[in-house]
């Protein structure tokens, strides 16, 4: 067990009855409010019009920055930044899923630069210390961007798709209403659902000899919600208790919570960023397609127990076996909850996606070394590990 810090300072109201809130939270902040969301389902679902009645009523002066992409660019959170600078915007308020909160972050970093472009500070791997207020307004249960100081940031012209971290970039608050969540399409909760699992899974004891057990068992049991709740979800778009779950899940996963004194590791979300800058893919199933094959070339006589007790306390695997054999069965149980329970089409060539760019996202993967693990990736190991995803 490592030495760690913990520090959180967000806010969050959890449940149906807390948007009246959302006023005087703002107004803590100033009264010009920097709206950003996506392609329309808030309006779709009746929250915009609460966010406007609420604001207008209040006092509140709102602007807007719509249509915000499922890998958010840099040019569109650029484009707030501008907003922001020009009309003295005093909080970025995000509604919607993971990558509105994304773009809303890298408006709120741009904001506060000189030149109000993100792509300096992405590019330049800034920890951002300096950003307008952010309050977020979670749609989707995914990323844990509602209650996490990360935002990854996409440049479609140059194929790149980064993280950008900051103490700055943690929400002041955050809503989390699942009803909010029960218009998405099976397909995204499919896609959410997974994300928030592979969160939990790069920071269980597969990521490094660091073991915390408290932690352990915290970070097994959201991987069960998922596994318990996602199909439930998808099958009744309106079960509260299942969108609760995956909803709380999601800000649990990735909170820094689960990393106290482990070691957290990105293998499959390192290799995954590769496929959406390049192919503009659905984030968490590219991981559903990467995260079994990457189970499967690691294991070997070291990594086997690490594999095997994920299957046993994760997807139930009978756990009398040979720890090789168990780990065949935890992977064999992955694969099934990822193309049989989710739905998720299994392969890189049902996306479209063929080898010519595998040699160099591999490289971008690894940003000129390895990819820490159980077992390190090489630029070599991730390239075929995209193959066996074909």
């Amino acid at each position: 067990m490592n030495d760690f810090i913990f520090h959180n300072p967000d806010k969050v109201y959890f449940g149906k009855s807390h948007l009246g809130n959302l006023p005087a939270e703002l107004k803590a902040f100033g009264s010009k409010v920097l709206l950003v969301y996506g392609g329309g389902s808030i309006k779709r679902n009746g929250l915009y019009d609460e966010i406007v009645t609420l604001c207008k009523d209040n006092g509140i002066e709102l602007f807007e920055l719509s249509g915000v992409e499922p890998n958010p660019r840099h040019s569109t959170a650029n484009k707030g930044a501008e907003i922001c600078k020009r009309e003295g915007i005093n909080v970025v308020l995000a509604a919607g899923g993971g990558s509105t909160i994304d773009c809303a972050k890298g408006v709120a970093a741009a904001a506060k630069t000189p030149d109000g472009d993100v792509w300096k500070l992405v590019s330049g791997g800034v920890w951002v210390t300096e950003a307008l207020p952010l309050v977020a307004i979670l749609t989707n249960a995914a990323t844990g961007s509602e209650m996490d100081a990360w935002a990854v940031i996409s440049n479609m012209d140059t194929n790149e798709k980064i993280g950008l971290g900051g103490s700055a970039l943690i929400p002041k608050v955050a809503f989390e209403n699942p009803e909010y969540s029960y218009t998405l399409p099976s397909y995204q909760t499919a896609c959410g659902a997974f994300d928030i699992f592979n969160h939990a899974l790069d920071n269980y004891y597969l990521a490094g000899d660091a073991t915390f057990d408290l932690l352990l068992e915290m970070q097994e049991a959201v991987m069960r919600t998922v596994v318990k709740w996602a199909p439930i979800a998808m099958n009744e778009p309106e079960n509260y208790e299942a969108r609760a779950n995956l909803m709380w899940a999601s800000s649990m996963a990735l909170n820094t919570i689960l990393d106290g004194g482990t070691v957290h590791g990105c293998a499959c979300h390192a290799m995954e960023h590769e496929l959406s800058a390049y192919y503009d893919i659905t984030h968490g199933h590219g991981l559903a397609i990467l995260t079994p094959r990457w189970l499967s070339y690691i294991l070997d006589e070291e990594t086997a127990p690490a594999i095997y007790r994920f299957g046993v306390t994760v997807f139930g695997v009978d756990s009398g076996l040979e720890p090789m054999d168990g780990a065949k069965k935890a992977i064999e149980a992955c694969s099934k909850f990822c193309f049989e329970t989710l739905g998720l089409k299994p392969n890189l060539s049902d996306l479209g996606i063929d080898t010519t760019h595998f040699k160099a996202m591999a490289s971008h993967a690894c940003a000129g070394g390895v990819i820490t693990g159980l077992k390190n990736l090489s630029p070599a190991d991730v390239e075929k590990i995209y193959e066996m995803c074909l």
